[in-house]
């Protein structure tokens, strides 16, 4: 059996010490205004389908995340060169967490990720699209 020495719950709590946090409308606040962030929504394709989606998200699977920032990938996708803001979020926000400090540890500038993730918003009764796409 294995024997971790740290877990999940850890590894989120130390990722959320060290970024930028914001609530859902905090999060729609920005998106509203002059200069507004890019939502990255990292969630896998069935979470989208089944719980629709923040209108102007761009999906990003979290497995592809850091192959799409980067720009030096083969895989560097042009919206993550287009912006110099952006919000993560995911489910719940620990996913989130996670990849903010990820991609921060890159070098990447410019980031938060939404508190409590699409489920805060849709809790907070912030728009949501159910369009498929």
């Amino acid at each position: 059996m294995q024997i971790f020495t740290k877990s999940v719950a850890d590894l989120v709590a130390e990722a959320e010490a060290e970024i930028t946090a914001l609530t859902p409308s905090q999060v729609q606040d920005l998106i509203a205004g002059k200069n507004p962030p890019v939502l990255i929504d990292i969630r896998d394709v069935r979470e989208l389908s089944a719980s629709g989606r923040i209108n102007g998200a761009v999906h990003a699977p979290r497995g592809m995340l850091e192959f799409w920032a980067d720009p030096e990938s083969p895989y560097h996708r042009d919206v993550f060169s287009q912006n110099d803001s952006f919000v993560l979020f995911c489910a719940a926000g620990w996913r989130s967490a996670l990849a903010t400090k990820t991609l921060q540890d890159m070098g990447m500038t410019g980031l938060a990720h939404m508190g409590g993730g699409f489920t805060a918003w849709a809790e907070a009764g912030l728009p949501i699209d159910m369009e498929k796409s």
